[in-house]
């Protein structure tokens, strides 16, 4: 998978590495990089040898600054862009991976870069960060999750900050918030995430995938569903080889 154009793929030590690479543009999300992504994914989700991975932007300057409206706002027939997006749900694809992926963010994380980040696990903030919404004041609303997964994150309340008057918040508001699991300095960051993957991976893989599904079918239910869900999952992994598969 070394042929992309707008993505980086890697594997090392059962970790797989994701970069978003348009860092002359700040990495916005294009057509080129849903169509990138939507392979990697597709493959990664079947790819037992990785047991994690990480996302992270190229360049100094963002994640990822939001998608390319120079082409997501001018296809020639919305009917036929509209098919494609359906047929290639990116993010019903991401949101659905069996592994973990542990987010590295830094710069700017605007737009789709934060409904990227919001299809990740954990997420790991340089001191650098800000994020933001700023489609409503370019006449749009978010259409790759975020109306759902921000206010599911970090609540209502900030959500509707976020999202009606395009404010940012800086990396640490996001931490207090609970949009990120930690902030660091900018030159650990990476170290950081890599960190975090290899004490994932040495964990026992199918009970980390367990444990991750209970936790996202979860959410949408009941609690007394929720915790059947929960017993039925753990029986599985119990009688998997203490989920070592």
């Amino acid at each position: 998978m070394s042929d992309f154009e707008t993505v980086i793929y890697r594997k090392k030590d059962s970790v797989a590495y994701i970069t978003l690479n348009r860092p002359n543009v700040m990495n916005v999300y294009n057509t080129g990089m849903r169509d990138e992504l939507y392979q990697i994914i597709s493959a990664l989700k079947d790819d037992s040898e990785v047991i994690t991975a990480i996302l992270t932007g190229a360049g100094d300057k963002a994640f990822c600054a939001g998608a390319d409206l120079t082409e997501f706002l001018t296809a020639p027939d919305p009917c036929l862009a509209r098919q494609i997006r359906w047929e290639r749900d990116i993010w019903g694809l991401f949101l659905g991976l069996p592994q973990p992926v542990i987010a590295a963010l830094h710069g700017y994380v605007l737009g789709s870069g934060i409904e990227i980040a919001l299809c990740c696990d954990l997420r790991i903030a340089s001191d650098d960060t800000q994020f933001g919404l700023p489609e409503v004041g370019l006449g749009i609303i978010p259409a790759a999750g975020a109306t759902q997964t921000l206010p599911r994150t970090i609540g209502r309340s900030l959500a509707f900050d976020m999202l009606l008057t395009g404010r940012r918040v800086d990396a640490m508001e996001a931490y207090n918030a609970g949009l990120v699991n930690k902030v660091v300095p900018r030159d650990s960051l990476l170290q950081t995430a890599e960190n975090i993957a290899l004490k994932i991976v040495s964990l026992k893989p199918l009970a980390v995938r367990k444990a991750k599904l209970a936790l996202l079918r979860g959410r949408d239910l009941s609690l007394s569903e929720g915790l059947e869900l929960e017993k039925k999952l753990a029986i599985s992994v119990l009688f998997s080889s203490n989920g070592n598969s």
